[in-house]
């Protein structure tokens, strides 16, 4: 096993937490070498930080230290949007365990790919894998607690990628997963196409006048949870219903927000878009529902749903889901642009 964890490593381990929140396999050897052949325990200390520093020092998108692995061939994600990204850079067959979230690509991941649970994670079996790698999300360290904790104190490297707020945090996240794997010209490419998608709608919405307010629905209102979660400025969400040249109804808030039913109710919208995946027939639910008769969007039959996961997961394909968006909302404008989410049978 490449990683042995020896009292004469103790030394290194304790130097090496001082400097990096990550670990890797080439580094850790060599550092074995430099620390064995070290006199005295000062001596291990600064041959151990000299070895350190000969690796790819970085840090993750969370701000933390890290050593990236010089090599990457076993991967594990612990988060559907970089899992996403991962498979689109080719790299499935590297990918050696992932978060629960991420069963939805189980049909383009190896048969053996284990499941964790992002938020309490197994790291006794995470460690067992020996991955070079594990990518995290803002998700596994909700209360403050580093629920990977004990997998960095075991020399894994872990890079932290939180939840991007805009277009061009997510492109930088895609650049910094890009160098972490050695895929720096594919994920460039793929970068590059999802700047240049963003941009084609962003030069039509800003052509239009008849600016129609919309209101997201991340959630729909039950008995048991009355509110509607939606969002306000400072979003990757509410850029991009103005990106299409429409209007967020609660643009004047901001971040992630719960407002009541008599809210949105009274703020009229014009369009209604949601991406709730879990209720059946969602949008007939949305325009049936009692007390929104005199709306807009419910009396213009303006409910639409867009895909969840591409909305949802702030990766590349979150301009797949803007663009389902304004061909929902604008058709006509945004009528040269291809359906990403067409189907054989959709085609005339």
């Amino acid at each position: 096993m490449k990683r042995k964890i020896t009292a004469l490593l103790m030394v290194s381990v304790l130097a090496l937490s001082a400097f990096t929140a990550c670990g890797n396999k080439d580094t850790s050897e060599t550092t074995t070498e430099a620390v064995t052949e070290a006199a005295t325990t000062e001596e291990a200390e600064v041959a151990t930080v000299e070895a350190a520093t000969e690796g790819d020092a970085t840090k993750d998108r969370a701000g933390n230290d890290i050593v990236l692995p010089s090599e990457v061939n076993t991967i594990i994600s612990m988060a559907p949007s970089t899992t996403r990204f991962l498979i689109d850079l080719g790299l499935a067959d590297k990918i050696v365990a992932v978060d629960t979230n991420s069963a939805v690509y189980e049909s383009e991941l190896p048969e053996d790919v284990q499941q964790f649970d992002m938020m309490a994670p197994d790291n006794e079996a995470l460690v067992a894998l020996n991955p070079d790698i594990i990518f995290t999300s803002g998700m596994s360290n909700v209360g403050g607690d580093d629920a990977f904790q004990s997998v960095r104190d075991a020399g894994i490297c872990v890079a932290d990628i939180p939840s991007s707020t805009s277009f061009e945090e997510i492109a930088e996240d895609l650049e910094f997963i890009g160098m972490a794997v050695k895929e720096e010209d594919k994920a460039q490419d793929l970068i590059a196409e999802f700047n240049e998608k963003i941009a084609a709608v962003q030069k039509i919405g800003e052509t239009i006048t008849d600016k129609k307010t919309v209101l997201f629905m991340i959630s729909i209102p039950t008995e048991e949870y009355p509110s509607i979660y939606t969002f306000g400025k400072g979003t990757y969400l509410d850029e991009m219903v103005t990106s299409v040249g429409a209007e967020n109804v609660t643009g004047d808030q901001s971040d992630w927000i719960s407002i009541s039913e008599e809210e949105a109710i009274a703020m009229n919208p014009d369009v209604i878009v949601t991406n709730v995946n879990y209720v059946q027939d969602v949008e007939n639910v949305i325009k049936t529902a009692p007390g929104w008769e005199n709306v807009t969007a419910i009396k213009d039959g303006a409910v639409y749903y867009i895909d969840s996961d591409s909305s949802n997961q702030p990766n590349n394909h979150v301009v797949d889901a803007l663009i389902q968006m304004a061909k929902l909302i604008y058709p006509e404008q945004f009528a040269d642009f291809d359906d990403p989410f067409a189907t054989s049978g959709d085609a005339e």
